[in-house]
């Protein structure tokens, strides 16, 4: 949390997942776009209290302010995000298993 003494960062580099490197694209895109802005994501980490800085990744702070910005912005409803992830679910766990059907 911000002003709150976190210990020393790790500064040892590493490769990022295919599913952050997809967050920080649809960051970029979606803020070119004008859907948001960086004071708009900040709004939504702060508001997301202590529990969400302990419990979720980075990239999943992201996204998740990615995505309230995105249903703020009307770019979507969350009846339609619901709707598209149990079809993204269906699909099978794995891209690997998508893509074979």
């Amino acid at each position: 949390m911000g002003g709150t003494a976190a210990g020393p960062v790790p500064d040892a580099s590493h490769d990022f997942a295919l599913w952050e490197k997809r967050v920080d694209a649809l960051l970029v895109i979606a803020s070119s776009e004008g859907h948001f802005t960086v004071d708009g994501l900040r709004r939504v980490l702060e508001d997301m209290g202590e529990e969400a800085f302990e419990t979720m990744s980075y990239y999943e702070r992201w996204i998740s302010s990615v995505n309230q910005n995105l249903i703020e912005a009307g770019v979507y409803t969350t009846a339609e995000l619901a709707t598209k992830m149990t079809e993204v679910a269906a699909r099978g766990p794995t891209y690997g298993e998508a893509a074979s059907d």
